[in-house]
């Protein structure tokens, strides 16, 4: 059955399970549906000269879900009742098509005579949408979305050799947008605006450029919830939210391939070496260490500064494999960082967010060409309250939106 047939046939039985929803008490739930054409966009200089054709399109299928005034939610209150969306994605790349010309840039890399192509990913995803005005007749919200996708084709030395942007078939999937919704019904609304998607493995494999795709979306959705929102939104006024200071401290470990090890193969290996194009790479653990200075000033919020500790042994093997390239350079397994922090809460979950400065680095001669002398991380956790609030997630670090590598950490705070 093709995915049209299932959005209609969904759309037929949304009124009837509304109606079953109303009767049980379950009106806070919903459903979307959307289509997002869009393009590929190159994030760099390097990625423009690979790039043939960079149509894409995605379909998505949700369940959204909401509180409502009448359950005394504080977080709810206070954001003005967002809503949840829990889906699937399928995004369509059929039309990516990738190829690399004769050129001094590509060393001693030898051009195929075939396009590469980028594979068609499913990702399960959820979505926080906040509204940022409502009215009875109009919603305008922005989206933030974290997920896993899984890839049809990937990166390989035999048909894709040049699709230098998916390089496993497992994913991390982060995306973000701005819509508008019409209500043409009390229960139904159009939706349109502006998305942004991306996919990438987290540098746990190369290569990783990651897909990056914007594009315009349109969507139906079906909110039974939607009235009551509007109408007593006011209703339920949370006590204040008394601000605090607190220490964080996190430790965390991560595993990173080495982009230095994928050019190695691609433009400073002959091809008739064995280790020309080849098809696996090493994966080192990363180290890592965070003492944070925090203000909870709102529920929702917290913001403060912090000392990032990095330690790698991958730098040991990055010194080996530059001595190809006869362009020596510092080395050190240790880099320091100091960084602006934020953190966004809803209950139990967060999203940490953070853009830090090196303050001592010496990861090699290629790291510095590619690298940035910043660094971004974004994370999501979740806290045990009632083991002192302790925190698990995972964090993705990047540099300038490419994964350098991906961590899972644990941190304490101590409220002062």
């Amino acid at each position: 059955m093709s995915l049209p047939s299932i959005i209609v046939i969904l759309l037929l039985l949304l009124p009837a399970c509304a109606g079953a929803a109303e009767r049980d008490s379950l009106h806070r739930f919903g459903a979307e549906i959307s289509f997002t054409p869009g393009s590929v966009v190159s994030i760099d200089e390097y990625q423009k000269k690979i790039m043939q054709s960079d149509a894409s399109a995605a379909f998505a299928i949700a369940m959204t879900y909401s509180a409502l005034p009448k359950d005394s939610d504080a977080f709810a209150a206070d954001y003005g009742y967002p809503s949840f969306s829990f889906g699937l994605r399928y995004s369509d790349h059929h039309r990516v098509r990738m190829q690399r010309t004769q050129d001094p840039e590509w060393g001693s890399y030898v051009p195929v005579d075939y396009r590469s192509r980028l594979g068609n990913i499913v990702t399960a995803y959820a979505s926080f949408n906040r509204p940022l005005l409502r009215t009875r007749q109009w919603e305008i919200d922005y989206m933030l979305s974290m997920g896993v996708g899984y890839s049809h084709h990937k990166w390989n030395n035999r048909d894709a050799i040049d699709n230098l942007l998916i390089g496993s078939r497992w994913l991390v999937y982060f995306g973000a947008g701005i819509h508008g919704t019409y209500r043409v019904a009390p229960q139904w609304g159009i939706r349109a605006g502006l998305d942004y998607y991306h996919h990438s493995n987290g540098s746990m494999n190369m290569p990783n450029k990651g897909a990056n795709v914007l594009g315009y979306a349109v969507g139906i959705v079906f909110y039974p919830y939607y009235n009551e929102v509007v109408e007593h939104h006011g209703d339920y006024r949370p006590e204040p939210f008394k601000r605090y200071w607190y220490l964080n401290f996190s430790a965390s470990a991560g595993i990173k391939a080495l982009n230095e090890e994928f050019q190695l193969s691609q433009f400073y290996t002959p091809p008739d070496a064995p280790g020309y194009c080849k098809n696996s790479f090493n994966r080192y653990v990363t180290w890592a260490a965070q003492a944070d200075v925090m203000c909870r000033y709102a529920r929702r919020w917290a913001s403060g500064v912090g000392i990032d500790l990095f330690y790698g042994r991958y730098t040991d093997d990055i010194k080996d494999m530059e001595k190809a390239w006869r362009q020596a350079d510092k080395y050190s397994r240790w880099s320091v960082g100091i960084a602006a922090k934020h953190e966004v809460f809803y209950h139990q979950f967060s999203i940490a967010m953070s853009i830090g400065w090196y303050l001592y680095r010496h990861a090699g001669y290629k790291p510095k060409q590619l690298e940035q002398p910043y660094y971004e991380r974004i994370g999501l956790y979740y806290t045990f309250g009632n083991f002192g609030n302790v925190r698990l997630g995972f964090n993705v670090k990047a540099h300038r939106t490419r994964a350098d590598y991906t961590e899972m950490c644990v941190s304490v705070p101590f409220r002062i």
